[in-house]
C-alpha cells in the first residue's frame, strides 16, 4: 500500500533532488552536475526539477567514478 507522500522517509525516496543527492553521496554539487553533463550519472527532468534516481546514484558509487 502506498504511503502518504509527506510521510515517506528520505531513504525511501526513489528520486532525489540535486541537494539531496549531494547530502546522501558526500559528493559536491559541482561534481554531481559534472557527472550529469558527462553522462556518467543520469538525471531526469520532471517539470522544472532535475532528479537523480537513487538506484543510478548507488550504482555509480558502487562502481566507482572513472
Amino acid at each position: 500500500m502506498l504511503q502518504n507522500p509527506l510521510s515517506i522517509r528520505p531513504e525511501e525516496k526513489l528520486a532525489l533532488r540535486i541537494k539531496e543527492a549531494v547530502a546522501v553521496s558526500g559528493l559536491s554539487r559541482s561534481t554531481i552536475y559534472k557527472l550529469v553533463s558527462e553522462k556518467k550519472l543520469r538525471a531526469v527532468k520532471v517539470g522544472g526539477r532535475r532528479l537523480i534516481l537513487r538506484k543510478d546514484l548507488q550504482a555509480l558509487l558502487h562502481s566507482g567514478i572513472q
